[in-house]
């Protein structure tokens, strides 16, 4: 695929049968390339001739609703749609049929010799009450060589028949028998099945408290769409692979069958697999990262983004988006209902929930004997730690109490590895990843220092790399690794175990990690943001909140929303069963405003100030934001190419620019890097105008600029 920036014209052989949204192979320049047919019309007279369409690959077109919105998306991105397209078309194999192989099933009309061996017996035993598989599965299955099935085939004992490698995905059961909802539920489900039948578009927000039932609430709907249509297609979005992971076995309890996963953890049989099966229709309900929302459905009749508040959705490399906002548009050009969910909404989308723009609905409670924890704020000023250490005596006598009375405990930090920072104690030269300034993290288990922007990985070295000193180097700040040796000095009859993206490798061990908390088997678990969302554990009656203060420091329009968000969330995992729980936040500003709100459970205070700030400067979701990121190898040049860029920003009404300033990251992987941040009035076209400022900008081969519309991320 190659992001052009419009279509262009081929012949259609005769023989050939086209139309638009078939996905067709066709010359561009001596190469064959990848496509989709965009328009058909009749060829000019005197035109020049065109050169043919090779072939038209077996797979179902694109829809017209699902072309309308990758056009609109290249536009509202500010990218060529030939970048969307290729985001569409990201699993190439899976535009052929699936491959078949020949499989084993039993012939049970067969004369079988009077005595059989005992290899050949086993066979025929485990045949009858196995699915089918290939020759080679069954004799590894059952312990005996290949040539003692192929005997028992050659004999008609077995017959063989070729299917599918790839078979379909079971189907959902949407009358299997639900949850149990509560009044509110209820309330709240009848309202999203009436959505759903009406068939148009609409947005309905789900604001309910940590443990209140939002997923059983949208599985109702879901159970909706099935009923009504019965090759209805439903797309669930998550913010990260863990949630996919811990939500998959309450889908299945629900509907009988396990949804269609999408996700980079996935092989590349199964993506194709997935992706075949959604551009054929049969995949019903799909639960994946934010690039499943450019999955070619051809009947997508309900999306749901859970966590819709989580800035995993905002993809930063590439093609710059918002899986939330873009799933709108999508349900607006094809006619079906959003649902987003969240403890804690972003405040764009509590703002257009309560001025009437989606449908609000509350859920105030958790069911049951369950209550929301109480929240309570370590002065870190007060309760100082001890020399070298992290946690409070009051935090760590409230692990220990809780150790005692056979329950579980979480403490919550967002930093990975040991130290954040790796400093030489001799010159004070911090070490960082080669051609940036980012930071290298201390993992002490692993014995590497790592770079968490860039992928940059050495092993920790004996002597300072700029000095030479020996012994010298420092790790400076906490990460999970060192709370968990100070809990495991203070603590050493506790069982701890860490979760983070750098100790779960796979869904397997997360899975497994996630089983073993829920039974009760790990005492303390120390992770990062993995653990703040999306995961019930009975036991859990502590969380402890290492550094409150930590997402609070930069310039980040969003810090503060973010901080509450983010320790709500966790906060949130205590007391979700019958025992009650509560939460401790470290923090050397207890008297923020912030803070003061987490401690009372008053999120509406806390937003209603944030919003008025928002007001008063115009930012969202009173205005909008773009930026335009300019990045160069060489420093000098860099800074007068910014200079240029500003200089030709066109004039509007309404709009701002500001800019250009070195970004916060001003050099990453050898690149200078400039910004500018632009704001304009909620009436003005923002993505028309960054494209229009774009258009403008002749630059050097070696220049990169990324236009990035609603930025989420200031660095």
């Amino acid at each position: 695929m190659v992001p052009l920036p419009e279509p262009f014209d081929y012949a259609v052989p005769e023989e050939m049968h086209v139309e638009p949204g078939m996905v067709v192979k066709a010359p561009l320049g001596p190469i064959e390339r990848t496509g989709v047919v965009w328009t058909i019309g009749e060829e000019e007279e005197g035109k020049r001739d065109l050169k043919p369409i090779y072939m038209v690959y077996p797979s179902p077109p694109l829809t017209d609703a699902m072309r309308t919105f990758i056009e609109w998306s290249a536009k509202y991105t500010c990218v060529n749609p030939g970048s969307i397209l290729r985001m569409v078309l990201r699993s190439p194999q899976a535009l052929f049929p699936t491959k078949t192989q020949s499989v084993v099933l039993p012939n049970d009309g067969a004369e079988l010799p009077s005595r059989l061996t005992s290899a050949r017996q086993r066979v025929l035993d485990f045949v009858k009450h196995h699915p089918p598989m290939t020759q080679a599965e069954l004799g590894r299955e059952v312990g005996v060589s290949t040539s003692v099935v192929k005997g028992l085939v050659d004999l008609g004992a077995l017959s063989t028949e070729e299917r599918p490698v790839d078979l379909p995905y079971r189907r959902p059961d949407p009358d299997r028998t639900g949850f149990t909802l509560t009044e509110e539920q209820e309330s709240a489900a009848g309202h999203l099945r009436r959505r759903v039948r009406e068939a148009a578009f609409s947005v309905a927000l789900i604001d309910g408290v940590t443990g209140s039932g939002k997923t059983e609430v949208y599985f109702e709907a879901i159970a909706e769409a099935l009923r009504m249509d019965p090759d209805a297609q439903v797309l669930i979005l998550l913010p990260e692979i863990a949630l996919t992971q811990a939500i998959m076995k309450r889908f299945e309890d629900r509907f009988g069958a396990r949804p269609t996963e999408w996700h980079s953890g996935l092989s590349d049989a199964d993506r194709r697999r997935a992706w075949r099966e959604v551009a054929n229709g049969r995949a019903r309900i799909v639960v994946g990262a934010r690039s499943a929302l450019f999955l070619p459905f051809p009947n997508l009749r309900l999306a749901i983004v859970d966590e819709e508040h989580d800035g995993s959705y905002k993809q930063e490399d590439g093609v710059v988006y918002h899986a939330r906002n873009l799933c709108i548009a999508r349900a607006r050009f094809e006619k079906f209902a959003v649902i987003l969910a969240s403890a804690t909404p972003a405040l764009e989308t509590l703002h257009n929930a309560r001025v009437g723009r989606f449908d609000y609905l509350q859920l105030t409670a958790r069911p049951g004997a369950a209550r929301l924890p109480d929240v309570g704020l370590i002065d870190l000023r007060e309760s100082t730690p001890d020399k070298g250490d992290w946690l409070s005596p009051t935090l760590t006598q409230a692990l220990a109490e809780t150790l005692a009375s056979g329950e579980q405990s979480l403490l919550f930090l967002n930093r990975r590895g040991y130290a954040p920072l790796v400093i030489c104690k001799a010159c004070g030269d911090k070490l960082k990843s080669p051609g940036t300034e980012s930071w290298l993290t201390e993992h002490r288990y692993t014995g590497r220092l790592v770079c968490h922007l860039t992928g940059y990985s050495m092993r920790r070295p004996d002597r300072c790399p700029k000095c030479g000193a020996r012994d010298s180097l420092m790790g400076v700040g906490p990460g999970i690794e060192r709370v968990a040796e100070e809990v495991r000095r203070k603590l050493p009859e506790a069982g701890i175990e860490l979760l983070s993206s750098d100790t779960i490798q796979s869904g397997e061990e997360l899975r497994a990690l996630i089983g073993r908390m829920e039974q009760g088997e790990i005492d303390i678990l120390i992770g990062t943001q993995m653990i703040a969302k999306g995961h019930n554990f009975p036991g859990l009656t502590l969380v402890g909140v290492v550094d409150a203060d930590a997402s609070l420091k930069g310039g980040d329009l969003r810090a503060g929303e973010r901080t509450f968000q983010l320790l709500s969330q966790v906060a949130g995992r205590a007391g979700r069963a019958e025992k009650p729980g509560r939460a401790l936040l470290q923090t050397y500003d207890p008297d923020a405003p912030l803070m003061q709100a987490l401690a009372a459970t008053d999120r509406d205070t806390f937003l209603a100030c944030e919003e008025g700030m928002r007001e008063v400067m115009g930012m969202p979701p009173f205005g909008r934001l773009a930026a335009m990121i300019l990045s160069f190898p060489n420093d000098q040049e860099a800074a007068s190419l910014a200079k240029q860029i500003g200089m030709s920003a066109p004039n509007a009404e309404g709009v701002e620019v500001w800019g250009p300033a070195p970004a916060p990251i001003s050099v990453l992987r050898g690149r200078y890097r400039w910004r500018f941040l632009v704001r304009s009035e909620l009436t003005v076209d923002l993505s028309a105008y960054m494209s229009a400022w774009k258009a403008e900008l002749k630059l050097p081969a070696q220049a990169r600029l990324q236009v990035d519309v609603d930025p989420y991320s200031f660095l």
